[in-house]
């Protein structure tokens, strides 16, 4: 128990220690990852010296909020390769047509449930919407490098997740918790996160939360979610990049 814990607080050590590092490489060179010939590069003169040690001691404060989102991105990085794992499977095609025969069941369940004309069609078009959105997701997780999957494959991967069940809830009064969660949730960030210039107000004066707007809420969320969960995700990459053998598998010794 005692080595399990000392190795802990050593990885704990070494990933801060390289966070830290990572803030310096921004404006001084060979921080996080010093020539095997030149070494770290060290100030030599007292105005060098004088911003080197500032521009250190800013970025104090800044690891202690950033180790959190570091240890978002371990775990967020070890659950997207078991993920991927299965996505290589199943191939592109695979992964689509799964999508489409899950968001496809929801839309005759909501045939069953006697939805009426408009809302079986916003079912079929959100499960689309869907579909494609997971099957872009692996695409640009492939294709594209580490900025793509960082803009577009994680948010598309959002929007597949959070958009069918809440259209199917805004026709289905047995998904009638999802609204009630989205209202109780929108509530909560106008009144914590957008506060910035009276931003909440105006949202509150000029929209209401109701029919497609809930849609457009989720959207709003999802883009920015996937956003910071791809940016952690490289971040940890960074910090501690994955062993290229094990790369593919998503196995624990990443995380």
């Amino acid at each position: 128990m005692q080595g399990q814990r000392t190795g802990l607080i050593d990885a704990i050590r070494i990933d801060v220690a390289r966070l830290h590092a990572t803030w310096m490489e921004l404006v001084f060179p060979r921080q996080l990852d010093p020539s095997s010939v030149l070494g770290r590069w060290e100030p030599e003169t007292g105005g060098q010296k004088a911003a080197y040690y500032a521009w250190a001691a800013l970025g104090v404060p800044l690891v202690v909020i950033g180790y959190p989102l570091l240890l978002l991105g371990f775990a967020t990085r070890y659950y997207a390769g078991k993920l991927d794992s299965a996505t290589t499977r199943l191939g592109i095609v695979g992964v689509v047509g799964l999508a489409a025969v899950a968001w496809g069941l929801l839309t005759v369940g909501a045939w069953v449930r006697q939805f009426s004309t408009n809302g079986l069609i916003a079912v079929a078009a959100a499960g689309g919407v869907a579909t494609v959105s997971a099957g872009l997701s692996v695409v640009l997780s492939r294709r594209g490098g580490r900025l793509t999957s960082v803009l577009f494959a994680y948010p598309a991967a959002m929007t597949a997740l959070f958009l069918p069940p809440v259209v199917a809830a805004l026709y289905s009064p047995a998904l009638a918790g999802v609204l009630t969660g989205s209202t109780n949730l929108a509530i909560w960030i106008l009144d914590n996160v957008l506060t910035v210039g009276g931003l909440n107000e105006i949202i509150r004066q000029n929209f209401a939360l109701e029919g497609p707007a809930y849609v457009a809420m989720w959207f709003g969320i999802a883009v920015p979610l996937g956003w910071l969960l791809g940016a952690v995700v490289a971040l940890a990459d960074v910090i501690r990049p994955k062993q290229k053998s094990r790369s593919r598998s998503g196995s624990p010794g990443q995380f």
